[in-house]
């Protein structure tokens, strides 16, 4: 994927999605020097202003690049079999008993090197940026050990300098108990705690640390042992919490200044008090709902009536979400969760942003990144309206073009 050198940009008569909002009437947008130099009414530009500019046409929706800010990408294997046993009724337990589910990915994952786990990750990563992703984390959590959470890590960081995207990487150790910790999970914790977060933090290869807060992983007590064991190291938190059960994960993550909680279908009023209070985003997973066909649904109107920021994001994975469109997740939380499209598409841009502690980005004003897509719509409602690739026009990532169509 080709990406030209920064240069004064200009498009005309765009509609503008700033992150929030959209305006009412068609902008000259110009971009010089890697951010967003002016947002004019066309009514009130100066044509002279276009002197030196790349003309970049007319028409379409302009947003901020897509955030998407829950993934797990890197991994080995893949669960393709699972999948299609399961819709022949074979039971999640028979499943797991074959030596299957997210232990069949940790060892997979754990068998792969570097090399072949970013050849694997890379056409994933390419899909997002093809579909408007100009900023995207991805998690640890399928090594489950030092060496191979490290591992997965690197790759990440390593995706990030092949590609004009930014990663932004997140440990998360505490995904699932390994093989050989089954019988002691205050030990596994121990190791994370101890071993991988310091060695994560020592070669700078984690932005923040994630739990996974159930029944099936890890208790409430163990969560808040990880997460002191992160800020010990400067590292922020997140937590995947209420996916099956409330536990209270959010509100204990949000105690503790957690950026994000994502899942939260069991979500209590609680817990969406605690995360206003808070300021910590609430990332909604519509990928992993479809696909398990789950009936819980997040409390939207509840977080909508508290003013709780809420994000979007695919949570592409192997085993409960494989899907890499960002911009189908859009249509997603519309049709699922009853988004507007305008809270899913900043729920994939401003709010995107803020669940990873972005705050500058996932905006478009004046003195803003560059990051931004030029879609060939006519109102960004359609992005979530319809499921429909190629209709990216520009994606500009810092203020160079790396797609042109």
């Amino acid at each position: 994927m080709t990406q030209t050198s920064p240069q004064r940009l200009l498009w005309r008569d765009v509609t503008v999605f700033d992150g929030l909002d959209s305006g009412a009437e068609p902008m000259a947008v110009i971009v010089e020097d890697g951010v967003i130099a002016s947002l004019t009414p066309m009514r009130d530009f100066d044509e002279r202003r276009a002197d030196g500019c790349r003309d970049m046409g007319r028409g379409g929706v302009m947003t901020p690049g897509l955030v998407d800010c829950h993934t797990h990408i890197v991994f080995g294997g893949g669960r393709a079999d699972e999948f299609e046993a399961r819709l022949e009724g074979v039971s999640y337990e028979e499943i797991a008993r074959r030596g299957g589910g997210i232990l069949s990915t940790v060892n997979a994952t754990r068998e792969a090197d570097e090399a072949t786990l970013f050849a694997a990750a890379l056409p994933r990563l390419d899909a997002m940026i093809a579909d408007g992703a100009t900023t995207v984390e991805i998690k640890s959590g399928y090594g489950l050990s030092v060496a191979d959470e490290l591992k997965m890590l690197r790759v990440a960081r390593r995706l990030g300098e092949a590609r004009p995207v930014r990663i932004v990487t997140t440990l998360l150790g505490a995904h699932a108990l390994p093989p050989e910790y089954r019988d002691d999970s205050d030990a596994y914790v121990d190791l994370v705690c101890e071993e991988m977060i310091p060695a994560a933090a020592a070669e700078g290869l984690a932005d923040a640390v994630d739990v996974f807060c159930e029944k099936i992983a890890f208790s409430v007590a163990q969560c808040e042992r990880i997460f002191r064991a992160a800020e010990a190291h400067g590292l922020p938190i997140k937590a995947h919490a209420e996916q099956l059960s409330n536990l209270g994960g959010s509100a204990l993550a949000a105690r503790h200044g957690a950026l994000s909680a994502d899942h939260i279908e069991y979500l209590d009023q609680a817990g969406i008090d605690a995360m206003r209070e808070a300021g910590t985003v609430a990332v909604i997973l519509p990928g992993a709902f479809h696909t398990l066909r789950e009936t819980q649904q997040p409390p939207i109107e509840a977080l909508r009536r508290a003013g709780v920021p809420m994000a979007v994001a695919t949570d592409a994975n192997p085993g409960s979400s494989p899907l890499f469109m960002p911009s189908l997740m859009l249509n997603l939380a519309c049709t699922l969760f009853r988004l507007t499209p305008r809270e899913a598409l900043a729920g994939m841009t401003a709010h995107g942003a803020a669940a990873l502690g972005l705050g500058e980005l996932g905006r478009l004003r004046e003195g803003a990144p560059a990051d931004l897509c030029v879609w060939n719509l006519d109102s960004p409602a359609e992005l979530a309206y319809a499921v429909q690739p190629g209709r990216l026009r520009h994606r500009v990532f810092q203020g160079a073009v790396s797609h042109a169509h």
